[in-house]
């Protein structure tokens, strides 16, 4: 089942005779349920920019984007907003957490904001701090978290109201190694337990590694892509090489 198909995305910035700066240039992709997709490339290769308008940031200067048979190029701020908040979640390399507001709090924003109910919400709160571990911080607030414990928090948060898509920009930029890994299997655990298609943007080979398919962007364009086949270490090797044809960053 296609959940997100993308035609000839142009997004160019800047107005009338300044509008010198292409973003994208006819970018075309389709994704299925439970994909889990890198996009990959060199700074200002266009990765962000692609991310921001496949999740309704930013408005490309033409083409459609639709999602769940959606076209979110042709809604209105209103419609939007809306679409975004029951359809899609959302992971930063900022945790942007709540500092007012414990784990449990934190991650019950979104369902108050649907006006569920005070015992779904207990129970979906409970269900994802399970899955991610943090059921021992609940009652904690987030200057009391390491950096790891943060991100789990706020990748609950973006799961709570089970979203079609999960869209990450860089979810393991400030984070250390071991952080890191935690926080790419807890992708995995999403995408093998509730089916939820993942999109992330990311520099980090090894975060890589852990996806499905990696797409890789360069001056706006799609260069290539790569779908896991073999092991692990064969698919890290051929995101490396592919990196380093774009002159993108290798560790």
């Amino acid at each position: 089942m296609i959940i997100l198909e993308a035609n000839h995305l142009h997004k160019v910035y800047g107005e009338g005779g300044t509008r010198t700066t292409v973003g994208l240039d006819q970018v075309s992709l389709r994704v299925k349920k439970g994909d889990f997709l890198a996009i990959m490339g060199p700074s200002g290769s266009g990765k962000t920019t692609l991310l921001n308008l496949l999740s309704g940031i930013d408005a490309p200067t033409s083409g459609t984007i639709v999602i769940n048979g959606d076209d979110i190029s042709k809604m209105d701020g209103n419609q939007l907003a809306l679409f975004r908040r029951k359809e899609l979640g959302f992971v930063f390399q900022e945790f942007n957490l709540l500092d007012s507001l414990t784990v449990k709090e934190n991650i019950m924003v979104p369902m108050i904001l649907e006006k569920k109910s005070a015992k779904h919400m207990e129970e979906k709160a409970k269900e994802v701090m399970s899955i991610f571990g943090i059921d021992g911080l609940a009652n904690k607030y987030p200057y009391h978290l390491s950096g790891g414990q943060q991100q789990r928090v706020a990748v609950s948060r973006a799961l709570v109201n089970e979203p079609s898509i999960l869209f990450a920009d860089e979810p393991t930029g400030n984070l250390d190694s071991k952080s890191s890994k935690v926080i790419m299997e807890c992708f995995e655990q999403i995408v093998n337990h509730y089916q939820t298609t993942i999109l992330l943007v990311t520099h980090d080979v090894f975060a890589a590694n852990y996806c499905h398919h990696v797409m890789f962007i360069n001056d706006g364009t799609i260069h290539s892509k790569l779908t896991k086949k073999g092991s692990n270490a064969e698919f890290l090797d051929q995101i490396m090489d592919s990196l380093a044809l774009l002159g993108g960053t290798t560790p």
